[in-house]
């Protein structure tokens, strides 16, 4: 994820959905059933007819393509459909076999699922290496899926060596097949310079075409682009717009930057209370930088009655969740006593966890303890080393209390982060 205050996917989601297989010379009865109620809109031939992952009829898909396969128990599509409709169903231990030897048959479907659970390591023991040479094949057949996701593989390094030439080049495979989350990576290659030039008008183009198809990652990254302004003049008009729609489908990452844009009132009317609803379903679902965000209302009593107690409980889940300005606002409720004795060693623990991940104002706040004994030996050197790292990372007051400390007068300063 972006590492900003309002973050963004990074990635789309892993959706094991489609294929893209042909339908066989000789399509039975049988075999037409299994395919009404398990084919993806992604195959050849079903684009009208078929279905997502999460819109299957598993119990119909399952009788359907179980009676198909007694009747043509070589077919590897049947298999494969048979063994998505199991997965579709949760049921891991029908749908492996059937994937193995759909995906021995070249079944694409099976390749991309069994290839991506391979590497998340999703029902079965995890085979990074084996799963990319199954994406390979599927993506080597034209597969967009398996395209998008031999992508992700290169993207991040996950089997293969990490190659930003070779991810952008499959997510464009896919994404020129019409693939809403292919469309969406590309973009992000294009707005961070990652195996492309980066250029910011592609990028936009390219989430573009995933907000025309409605997809939740390409409207929270074209919502990102248009809040910074990059590229194009700033639209925070629309990038609300975008964040709500995404929002809407339940999109953790929508909910938490259209929170923030209504908690300021950027884009839309100020609305502290409903920025604070929203952050909360952010956070139910995990969002460490939504709990940071919800813990900031409540410390300061905006758009929520104020709650010192939720406000550190939540900045702790956000800081054990990865979210050092979470750590950093922690360690200064210990340090200043706010709702809660003053505790020095718990104010060390969190301010220093933030300052090893060289966040810069854990860095300076850690200068400032060190500065001034807080639960430690007074130690001047170590402090100025703390202030340096922060300054050197373009924090302003670091610098100031460099300065400061050529003529001590009076005591460092430290500040929370939002």
């Amino acid at each position: 994820m972006k590492s900003t205050l309002f973050g963004t996917a990074r990635r789309a989601v892993l959706v094991l959905t489609t294929a893209l297989c042909t339908v066989p010379a000789y399509a039975t009865p049988a075999f037409d059933a299994c395919a009404a109620e398990a084919a993806s809109q992604w195959e050849t031939g079903y684009l009208q007819t078929g279905k997502d992952t999460w819109d299957l009829d598993a119990a119909a898909a399952i009788k359907a393509c179980t009676a198909a396969l007694r009747q043509s128990p070589d077919s590897p599509e049947l298999k494969g459909w048979l063994a998505r409709a199991h997965f579709a169903n949760d049921d891991y231990d029908s749908a492996i076999p059937l994937f193995e030897e759909a995906a021995e048959g070249g079944h694409v479907l099976a390749l991309a699922i069994f290839g991506d659970m391979l590497i998340t390591g999703d029902g079965v023991p995890t085979d990074m290496e084996r799963g990319a040479e199954l994406l390979r094949r599927g993506a080597d057949a034209g597969f967009a899926l398996a395209q998008n996701s031999l992508g992700l593989s290169y993207d991040f390094g996950e089997g293969v060596p990490q190659d930003y030439d070779e991810a952008a080049r499959w997510y464009r495979a896919a994404a020129e097949q019409g693939m809403a989350m292919a469309q969406s990576n590309l973009g992000l290659m294009y707005e961070e310079g990652l195996g492309v030039p980066r250029d910011y008008v592609a990028a936009a183009a390219w989430f573009e075409r995933g907000v025309a198809q409605d997809d939740v990652s390409a409207l929270v990254n074209l919502g990102k682009l248009l809040q910074d302004g990059l590229g194009q003049p700033p639209d925070l008009a629309r990038a609300a717009e975008l964040y709500g729609r995404a929002a809407d489908q339940g999109d953790m990452y929508g909910q938490n930057n259209l929170g923030f844009l209504m908690e300021n009132g950027e884009g839309l009317e100020a609305d502290p209370a409903g920025a604070a609803e929203l952050y909360e379903l952010a956070a139910a679902q995990g969002m460490a930088l939504a709990k940071h965000n919800l813990a900031l209302l409540y410390e300061d009593g905006r758009g929520v009655e104020r709650d010192l107690d939720r406000a550190r409980e939540l900045y702790r889940e956000a800081a054990e969740g990865g979210e050092m300005r979470a750590a950093v606002n922690l360690g200064l409720l210990y340090m200043d006593g706010t709702g809660v004795s003053v505790d020095y060693a718990e104010a060390l623990h969190w301010t220093e966890l933030a300052a090893a991940e060289n966040q810069p104002i854990g860095l300076n706040n850690m200068g400032h303890i060190y500065e001034n004994g807080l639960g430690v030996e007074v130690n001047l050197a170590t402090a100025r080393r703390y202030y340096e790292q922060a300054a050197s990372l373009g924090y302003d007051l670091a610098q100031d209390n460099l300065t400061r400390l050529d003529r001590p007068a009076t005591s460092g300063g430290k500040t929370k982060t939002k």
